[in-house]
């Protein structure tokens, strides 16, 4: 197991780049899911046109799985309680990101802000998996 392994100099900046990114992420998908979670829809319809093909209940799922996975890129890895569930969040939120990248291409939409989104999440989950 990893945890049981000497961290070498060289993985010391890697991991704490690694918190960094994950702590940033984690931020906006937090702040994205607390106001897609809490708001009505018709009143993020004007800052976020895409919610029109959302129902009331879809739109606020998306919010509730961006929050969820906020919790779960941070809280098992900083308490060591089933770490194994960061990378599990982190591949989570970037499934949902290329869904959002299909609603975006679909409505001819900028997708670009749901793409990377969905690669710094598939990046952080691989890095979990290798420095984790």
């Amino acid at each position: 197991m990893r945890h049981a392994l000497i961290v070498t100099e060289v993985e010391t900046p890697l991991i704490i780049a690694l918190w960094i990114v994950t702590a940033l992420l984690a931020l906006v998908f937090l702040a994205a899911g607390v106001v897609k979670s809490t708001s009505p829809r018709e009143k993020l319809v004007p800052k976020m046109a895409y919610m029109e093909d959302l129902s009331n209940g879809q739109a606020r799922a998306v919010g509730i799985l961006e929050f969820l996975g906020a919790l779960g890129l941070v809280l098992p890895a900083a308490t060591g309680i089933l770490p194994w569930l960061t990378p599990v969040a982190a591949f989570a939120l970037a499934i949902t990101m290329v869904v959002g990248v299909a609603l975006h291409v679909k409505r001819k939409e900028s997708f670009v802000p749901a793409l990377v989104l969905a690669l710094l999440s598939l990046v952080v989950g691989i890095g979990w998996v290798l420095l984790g």
